[in-house]
């Protein structure tokens, strides 16, 4: 069944990053990503456009095959995926994602009944 909202997509989203570590390294990833797009604005080199896929992608898939063992929502959902990382990592910065996590565990556990 394919998800029709962005709000029920979140808590999918979330489920998929239960472990902590698989959501550290999603973090990395997106601060790498900033980092490389000030680093690109401020010196108008273009070039290091270039590593911000591999740079967001690649810790996250990391997380997803080695740490939580499940295939990444961006193959499925690729721009409401993309949103939902930014909003994980602005929760996590803001010491909000546990609760969000909780959330997800819940739906988990209503849709199994």
């Amino acid at each position: 069944m394919r998800i029709q909202s962005y709000r029920e997509f979140w808590l999918y989203y979330v489920s998929e990053h239960l472990h902590p570590y698989t959501r550290i390294w999603h973090a990395i990833g997106t601060t790498c990503v900033i980092f490389l797009l000030l680093v690109s604005l401020f010196t108008g080199n273009g070039w290091w456009l270039l590593l911000v896929p591999v740079a967001g992608y690649g810790p996250a898939w990391f997380s997803h095959f080695k740490i939580e063992k499940n295939r990444p929502a961006t193959f499925s959902y690729p721009l409401w995926s993309l949103r939902a990382d930014f909003r994980m990592y602005g929760l996590m910065l803001t010491g909000r994602m546990s609760q969000e996590v909780e959330k997800a565990k819940r739906w988990l556990a209503s849709r199994s009944i």
